[in-house]
């Protein structure tokens, strides 16, 4: 089993998009048991992937151990990709971490998965918090969305400095230019200072998730934006395979 965190100190820079359609691509593209973790209490992706939280509260008890993360996962329309939805109840997660003083609840729970999925998605919240500093601590890879303008990279590069002076040892970090338009010259001029840094465009298919309430590879794959978030994809399997291998 691999876990891969969409996390961004920001929040509007994709993070959710992203996560709903490489949950996607594992399970269609690479036919892996796949099951997405909600861990932002807006709970967008819940959304999206037919979940609906309203009016429940147990998201957090998760963590608490008063639910096995086995009672609230439930199947998705998309074959082989499951949800474990959010609700309201994470927005005290922070503090309910920092009370509990157990630096890798996160990564535990993930270990007791790993007989049930190959892949894992964490949707994270925004920010440097309690949660996201566990997510540190049990991803195996983590992918940071960059909307091309310098105070998003200012972002980016102000968690890495935090990893590397609070976590030394965290997960391989892949920035990923998010909500590209390259009709804009501060756009193309990122890229083109990080031309290795993968790219996935502004477009009209991103937009249409709301109406379809499902990842753009159900019904635009051959679309732009369906196939960059198909080659990402491919990207971090083989980046997997790399990390897996050292």
């Amino acid at each position: 089993m691999a876990t891969i965190a969409i996390y961004s100190l920001k929040g509007g820079v994709g993070k959710t998009t992203m996560s709903v359609n490489l949950a996607w691509s594992s399970a269609t593209q690479s036919s892996r048991r796949t099951l997405l973790w909600d861990l932002d209490p807006q709970a967008a992706s819940s959304w999206l992937l037919g979940g609906d939280s309203r009016g429940k509260d147990a998201a957090q008890a998760v963590f608490a151990k008063d639910l096995a993360p086995a009672a609230l996962i439930s199947p998705t329309a998309i074959e082989r990709l499951d949800l474990l939805p959010a609700d309201t109840s994470l927005r005290s997660l922070d503090h309910f971490f920092f009370s509990l003083g157990k630096r890798k609840r996160l990564a535990k729970l993930l270990e007791g998965l790993e007989k049930t999925y190959d892949r894992i998605i964490l949707d994270c919240p925004p920010g440097l918090t309690e949660t996201s500093e566990q997510v540190m601590r049990a991803a195996d890879l983590i992918l940071v969305p960059v909307i091309p303008s310098p105070l998003s990279r200012r972002a980016l590069d102000d968690v890495i400095a935090y990893l590397d002076r609070e976590n030394g040892g965290h997960a391989p970090i892949l920035p990923v230019f998010s909500m590209v338009d390259r009709r804009r010259a501060l756009h193309r001029e990122a890229i083109e200072d990080n031309p290795d840094w993968p790219v996935i465009p502004m477009a009209s298919a991103v937009e249409q998730m709301t109406v379809h309430r499902a990842p753009i590879g159900s019904y635009a794959a051959r679309s732009p934006a369906g196939e960059a978030f198909a080659s990402l994809w491919t990207g971090i399997e083989r980046k997997l395979a790399r990390v897996k291998d050292r």
